[in-house]
């Protein structure tokens, strides 16, 4: 390919060996043809010839340009669905910003923010002395008392001091079917993105569409009216129902500076103008849509003897991405670049996905108040009826066996049996939704800080439920069963 006298240029072959193999059964089937010719000698080559996206397998499907994005940064010109969009929150740092007990991120924020202001103090005093001093050698680098970041330090360096505040304090979706209190930040997260727009505080309402594009795994999609973390599934694309700003005309007034711009254009740092949060403070907040009134028109015009708003389309959109249709048509599409939403032939086919979308997002955001699915559950030591608090203390649920997923051990004390195996179908970024809740009930210890992380302290404080974990599984099962139900029940895909 690179040889300039070669008589011609760009061929490619491509011997597939098979997907999800161990490196064992990839280096044995290699072995079996000894060389490059083994291959040739099986007739095991496929000619490959790149699309006009440069892709050599897994090549997109062209129809899929023929569909409305639902956001697109790159070309501003480009008439969307959805007005703006975001990462989840990227903090850097999540053993300090992330903990299931309320008290204690209190407590090691506090601790945090006191260690940083005084190291604050310290570089200043010495910078005196050495105004040539090399901030990032000076810092103490105790990750027991702080981590760093490649944006903190360069506020520290600024003179950026920092204080304490319990509004900052909020709830947040940070794996699927697990929450976590956060403390959300624009000196101390990472890279807040735009999500200042979408969840400011923990006073406003909103709901988010959650997508990934890793391209590592089967595209996933999950909605919460949580803030949701960067790695909620995957690198987390987030579209929401409403858009926030602000009611500051006195500051615009006196500093010119808009929402649009300087309140959350800083990516560089991901650092949030303070004149944001001065603003809300004084003034409060105004929505508006994140559907913009185009993205809602060209489906109107698609169905022109139906009336519908902008939220029945958000539903829409969220039921269209569970078809299994859709994901795998355009499987390859959607592992490289944001979904575009096609408007389906028949009206009936739109409220039907629509329907199923609103019903869907009520199952994945209300998990937590969903009946208990009726499961077996065998207590070693007592009647369930009669077990203690202390007796629904998780540290880690596991499979009793391997190959048999009916059964967990949920605890020394108690077993779960005669879990339903299609629950199991219910799969969000390439695990199943009850296997992301038999990771998260767990109690874990950070090994650079030693921050303890116990799933327990949500279920007693926030829940004031001991059996919150337990219970949590069963619902997760109703939730599984349901989707699996309303998935396998939405029409064909007929654009």
């Amino acid at each position: 390919m690179k040889n300039p006298e070669a008589s011609e240029h760009g061929k490619i072959y491509l011997h597939d060996i098979g997907d999800y193999l161990s490196q064992n059964d990839k280096l044995e089937r290699i072995s079996e043809f000894a060389s490059i010719d083994g291959i040739t000698a099986t007739d095991g080559w496929k000619t490959i010839v790149p699309d006009t996206y440069n892709d050599w397998v897994g090549q997109r499907d062209d129809s899929f340009y023929e569909f409305m994005s639902l956001g697109d940064k790159k070309d501003k010109t480009a008439v969307t669905v959805f007005e703006n969009y975001s990462c989840g929150v990227q903090t850097n740092r999540d053993a300090w910003i992330y903990n299931s007990s309320k008290e204690i991120l209190t407590t090691k924020m506090k601790s945090f923010i006191s260690f940083y202001n005084s190291e604050l103090v310290r570089y200043e005093k010495s910078k005196e002395a050495e105004p040539n001093l090399n901030i990032k050698g000076f810092l103490n680098t105790d990750e027991r008392k702080i981590k760093w970041s490649s944006s903190l330090v360069p506020k520290l360096a600024k003179g950026i001091a920092a204080t304490f505040t319990h509004k900052k304090l909020t709830k947040s979706l940070y794996r699927p079917f697990s929450k976590q209190w956060m403390y959300f930040d624009a000196v101390f997260n990472h890279r807040p993105y735009q999500m200042p727009q979408i969840f400011p505080d923990a006073s406003v309402e909103n709901r988010v569409i959650c997508l990934t594009i890793t391209g590592k795994k089967d595209f996933t999609v999950i909605i919460t009216e949580e803030l949701p973390d960067l790695h909620l599934i995957g690198d987390a694309q987030c579209f929401p129902l409403k858009l926030y700003e602000p009611m500051q005309e006195v500051e615009q007034h006196s500093t010119g500076l808009t929402p649009q711009t300087d309140l959350f254009s800083n990516q560089a740092t991901g650092v949030t103008s303070d004149l944001f949060e001065q603003a809300a403070n004084a003034l409060g907040y105004t929505s508006r849509d994140g559907i913009i009134d185009a993205g809602l028109a060209h489906f109107q015009e698609a169905y022109p003897d139906e009336t519908f708003s902008k939220e029945d389309l958000f539903y829409y959109i969220y039921g269209l991405l569970h078809s299994e249709d859709y994901k795998s048509r355009y499987a390859a599409n959607l592992t490289k670049e944001l979904p575009r939403i096609p408007a389906v032939k028949q009206a009936a086919d739109f409220w039907a996905f629509s329907k199923a979308g609103r019903e869907l997002a009520e199952l994945h955001i209300n998990y937590e108040t969903q009946p208990k699915h009726a499961v077996t559950l065998d207590c070693v030591k007592r009647n369930f009826d009669a077990l203690t608090d202390a007796d629904f203390y998780v540290t880690k649920m596991k499979f009793a066996k391997k190959g048999d997923k009916s059964v967990v051990v949920y605890n020394p004390s108690i077993t779960i049996r005669d879990i339903p195996l299609e629950a199991y179908e219910y799969v969000v970024n390439g695990k199943p939704a009850l296997e992301w809740v038999m990771e998260r009930q767990s109690v874990t210890t950070h090994k650079a800080s030693g921050i303890v992380n116990d799933a327990n302290d949500w279920a007693i404080e926030t829940m004031g439920n001991a059996k919150y974990p337990l219970e949590l599984f069963q619902r997760v099962v109703a939730v599984s069963l349901r989707t699996v139900e309303i998935v396998k029940g939405l029409p064909e895909l007929d654009i």
